[in-house]
């Protein structure tokens, strides 16, 4: 939507004219268009909602299935708005696209994390991600004047999600539902078993792996509610956590730049800014592969601690940058290393992490609702970047990226002193570190508690009035 934005909102304009007999003013274009780009992110916190229940109910591989529909109906719905002259087809599309995108960007990180071997786990992961940024790079390519973004072929580009879904309609039923799935929550030995061997052969260790789902299944609550999952002590180190590294990764400015970085290169003087944004996509694809390539090498931790920092320092620097635009020669130059650092932060780190570690710090019962809620996090965190960013540029300028800094500076702090390492290490393991924190914190508690308690002189415990 970035690059054609301009032809969007001719369409819109024209269509405004044509229903209401008047044109649209700045204002209510720039909340129109606001609107129109953050539709897909509502949705994707909407559709993060469903994660759990598909997930434990139809399995990994076929609740992917089940969600593509709505790639199917999204992007039929958007290819018939011009001909049907309607804004509203375009804003529903985009919304039922963003059911889509929060159910599969949950669930294909779930299934990933589920069937890759512990020593692979992160960088086959982030493989999803690279995906991901390799498809946003596609759309850029396919939304240039040149090719499918100008006002006679756009509703063929919005549809074009439409041929994938049919692709992997016929391709996905060939693999194997996963293994976790089919052991801990279904009880089918034998078939995670044929499961693995036709996932990984006999490369690995298939017999560890399936005691070590025994072992975790074995110290698994079989049910968890959402009142479990928000209450039970275990499962509060890592909420907070995903809470730090989520917001601080979809607040980080990171979405602005990408949603509206045609706009911001076109400010900063450059006539041929689309093709400054298309930059923004190879270099969203070169960091995320520069994180697969990395992830299980120098770990989790290590990689969003340098993204938090860099990103911090890019947004300091884009108000400097930005404030002294037309007082320093060549300040539009530096707004564009400074634009593309920032993104590069974002890749290298806490983007792709951001996805999956969810998967990583609870156990097989709370891991849907995990990769449920750090979704909605996700979707929430671009939702209100995309739509926020504008007015608050209007009305803060340049100084709208130090709230970005300071939201990078509470989840690097946060970050460095909770999360722990998770490199190589099995579900189970991690899962037990947190018990073990927990236990440490509740001995605590309950010896500050004991001390409330005296003895009457006929040596009976009596407590203390607390105030």
């Amino acid at each position: 939507m970035n690059a054609p934005q301009q032809v969007f909102e001719n369409f819109f304009n024209t269509t405004w004219q044509e229903n209401y007999n008047v044109s649209l003013t700045t204002s209510q274009m720039t909340i129109l268009w606001a609107v129109t780009v953050s539709s897909k992110d509502f949705g994707g916190i909407v559709g993060a909602l469903g994660v759990k229940g598909l997930a434990d109910t139809f399995g990994r591989r076929n609740s992917i299935l089940i969600a593509n529909a709505l790639s199917v109906v999204s992007g039929s719905l958007m290819s018939l708005s011009e001909l049907c002259g309607s804004l509203g087809l375009i804003i529903t599309g985009r919304l039922i696209l963003g059911l889509f995108c929060g159910l599969c960007m949950s669930l294909i990180p779930l299934y990933i994390q589920e069937i890759s071997p512990t020593a692979l786990r992160g960088a086959f992961t982030i493989m999803s991600h690279v995906s991901f940024s390799f498809g946003i790079l596609v759309g850029m390519v396919m939304s240039l004047e040149e090719v499918l973004g100008n006002a006679r072929f756009w509703p063929l580009m919005l549809s074009l999600s439409v041929i994938l879904a049919v692709l992997q309609y016929l391709t996905l039923p060939f693999c194997p539902e996963s293994p976790r799935y089919l052991l801990i929550n279904c009880g089918k030995e034998k078939e995670a078993e044929a499961a693995l061997h036709k996932l990984w052969g006999n490369s690995w260790d298939i017999l560890t792996e399936i005691n070590e789902m025994r072992e975790e299944a074995s110290q698994t609550q079989s049910k968890v509610t959402v009142r479990d999952f928000l209450s039970l002590r275990r499962y509060l180190s890592p909420i907070s956590i995903i809470i730090a590294i989520t917001l601080g990764a979809q607040l980080s400015g990171f979405n602005a730049l990408l949603n509206y970085s045609t706009d911001i290169f076109t400010k900063a003087g450059f006539s041929q800014s689309q093709f400054l944004t298309l930059g923004t996509g190879v270099i969203n694809v070169l960091f995320t592969v520069i994180s697969v390539l990395l992830v299980d090498r120098v770990g989790r931790r290590k990689l969003l601690l340098t993204g938090f920092m860099v990103g911090a320092l890019c947004n300091i620097l884009l108000t400097v940058s930005e404030a002294a635009m037309h007082c320093i020669p060549g300040m539009s130059y530096l707004q564009i290393l400074l634009v593309f650092s920032s993104i590069s932060a974002y890749e290298l780190g806490p983007g792709p992490i951001s996805w999956f570690i969810a998967a990583e710090l609870f156990d097989q019962s709370a891991r849907p609702f995990g990769m449920a809620f750090t979704c909605m996090l996700n979707w929430g965190g671009k939702f209100l970047c995309s739509l926020l960013y504008p007015p608050l540029l209007n009305l803060m300028g340049a100084y709208v990226y130090l709230t970005f800094t300071a939201v990078l500076c509470c989840s690097f702090t946060f970050t460095f002193f909770q999360l722990p390492e998770t490199k190589g290490r099995t579900f189970d393991e991690i899962a037990t570190e947190f018990k073990q924190t927990n236990r440490v914190v509740l001995l605590k508690e309950l010896q500050k508690d004991f001390r409330t308690f005296n003895r009457h002189d006929d040596g009976s415990l009596y407590r203390e009035s607390q105030h």
